[in-house]
């Protein structure tokens, strides 16, 4: 049996909405273990958010997404959005989701394909995600009521200090057999290494 894949994604990153299917379908094919590991990005091993990039690199990231989201088959609406709240919330409902053996990938995708497609939805907010996750098959206020309680809290704290420990510094990032593959365009190097061995390593 092939060892766990820790996938360490931050909510609101749309490169981990575009490496969603893609990372199930890969763990699916090989029949391992995705373990979610929702997390923030760590300023300390390099970690910057896309707001405090240099205009040019921002300009060349959007027109990047872009052309990911096409190849992908999603959609991504990138303006009017700084009316949302801080969507890292929602992580806490995947994270209760995930340690109630449920289906913490339908539900990280509905909650994303709201918060990045037309509707914009603020996932940031309660009754916002408790809603989306009624609408895909969850008991919302049983996720939400969840949320804070020390078992999720404990999660997410042990997140945090294993992607820090790890050395992630950008999401998504997948995290195998002592090897880390950062961003949704090296999952062909993470394959290959589920079929043999890691690439570059000595």
């Amino acid at each position: 049996m092939p060892k766990p894949i820790d996938f360490f994604f931050a909510i609101g990153s749309p490169y981990v909405y575009l490496g969603l299917d893609p990372i199930a379908e890969l763990a699916s094919r090989h029949d391992v273990l995705l373990e979610a590991r929702p997390a923030l990005l760590i300023p300390e091993n390099g970690g910057i958010f896309s707001r405090d990039r240099p205009e040019p690199r921002r300009q060349y990231w959007l027109k990047e997404i872009a052309r990911w989201a096409e190849l992908r088959g999603k959609t991504l609406v990138m303006s009017d959005r700084g009316h949302l709240s801080d969507p890292t919330p929602a992580s806490m409902m995947i994270v209760a989701a995930a340690l109630q053996g449920l289906d913490w990938l339908t539900l990280t995708d509905a909650l994303q394909s709201a918060f990045w497609s037309e509707e914009r939805a603020d996932i940031g907010k309660p009754e916002v995600r408790g809603a989306l996750a009624d609408k895909a098959g969850f008991d919302g206020a049983a996720l939400l009521a969840l949320e804070s309680s020390d078992e999720v809290m404990a999660r997410w704290e042990e997140n945090l200090a294993m992607s820090k420990r790890l050395g992630v510094f950008g999401m998504p990032t997948f995290a195998y057999d002592g090897e880390l593959y950062w961003g949704q365009d090296n999952l062909d190097f993470l394959e290959r290494h589920l079929n043999s061995a890691p690439l570059g390593v000595q």
